[in-house]
């Protein structure tokens, strides 16, 4: 069986543009992955960052999925410690209602921002996260029939059956989606070291659930596609600066390529540099012959079920062309 592929977007603004026009792109993006036959397309809540347009993520799933068609569109993720369950609950349920068997709810414990933002949001953020279980709980019970008799209700939300992901990029994670009998995807884009261990329990330890009965993963990785290996490679200076970016807590919007990754790379300090190279070793960047051998290994043994990819291309028109070229090598494995 082909394994689907999917996109998360975070709406990073580029230099010399701005959140209008990153919202455009965003729709541009959404439309040709639905196009292309993608199976999802998924935003990510961010908080406090000048560069990143995603912030109020349940509109921008909206806006997404009233410009497409087919594609399943949501969160990857709510950091639900952010919120009220009920509320996230009658929002997705609102979404669903609009636009049946379309939207996923993929849920986070991080706070998607820095710790003073977070207190920001709510006070009792920490507290909050440490209830991560408990809420993940609240909120199937408010997408369900059986909540009808309860006093505390969450219109329309019930019986709108949102599928609920489970996301992470820790053992913790994976901890709880097997427990929880829910399907499990893991942020390889950012922090990929124990993804492989992860999902390797997950499955172990996986109790079937009324919502899932066998393990399902996802694995979320960069993927940048070019004509050649070397324009690819040129094309991820733009990814490997905005992490040496984040790693510096330098906010800046996502910078051009630059010519040389090597040169890039040898200008970082050592610290920097080490962890650059951590966030991106989920990455993999290269013309269509080298993406399909290396996403094929990939696939191979890790085992997952869906594949889901993140690409910072600086670059709209190469980004599109990257994304259909994406789909070619994925068909092709």
């Amino acid at each position: 069986m082909k394994i689907p592929i999917s996109l998360l977007e975070l709406a990073i603004i580029t230099e010399g543009s701005n959140a209008t026009e990153t919202m455009q792109k965003t729709k541009e993006l959404a439309q040709l992955a639905d196009v292309l036959d993608y199976k999802r397309f998924w935003l990510a809540e961010h908080h406090n960052m000048a560069h990143v347009a995603s912030t109020a993520t349940v509109v921008l799933i909206g806006y997404v999925a009233s410009m497409t068609q087919n594609i399943r569109v949501g969160s990857g993720g709510i950091m639900l410690p952010n919120h009220s369950p009920l509320i996230i609950a009658e929002q997705f349920g609102t979404l669903a209602t609009l636009y049946p068997d379309r939207i996923d709810l993929g849920l986070g414990r991080a706070p998607g921002t820095d710790s003073q933002t977070a207190q920001a949001i709510r006070k009792d953020f920490f507290e909050e996260s440490q209830r991560f279980p408990k809420n993940v709980s609240a909120l199937q019970d408010y997408f369900s029939e059986d909540n009808a008799t309860a006093s505390v209700r969450a219109f329309p939300a019930e019986g709108t059956n949102v599928p609920i992901w489970i996301l992470g990029s820790s053992m913790d994670s994976a901890t709880l989606a097997a427990a929880y009998g829910l399907p499990y995807a893991f942020a390889g884009h950012f922090a990929p070291r124990q993804m492989i261990q992860a999902f390797e329990f997950y499955r172990e330890n996986f109790k079937p659930s009324e919502f899932l009965q066998e393990p399902k993963t996802m694995a979320c990785v960069n993927a940048i596609a070019a004509d050649t290996d070397e324009e690819a490679e040129i094309l991820s200076t733009s990814l490997y600066q905005m992490f040496q970016n984040l790693v510096q807590n330098t906010r800046k919007p996502l910078q051009p390529p630059v010519a040389s990754l090597t040169d890039l790379m040898n200008n970082m300090s050592e610290e920097a540099r080490f962890h650059v190279n951590q966030m991106t070793a989920g990455s993999f960047i290269g013309s269509k012959e080298t993406l399909v051998k290396e996403l094929k290994e990939f696939i191979r043994y890790s085992r997952i079920d869906e594949l889901m990819i993140s690409s910072p291309i600086y670059s709209h028109i190469d980004k599109l062309k990257s994304l259909q070229m994406m789909k070619e090598v994925v068909d092709s494995i």
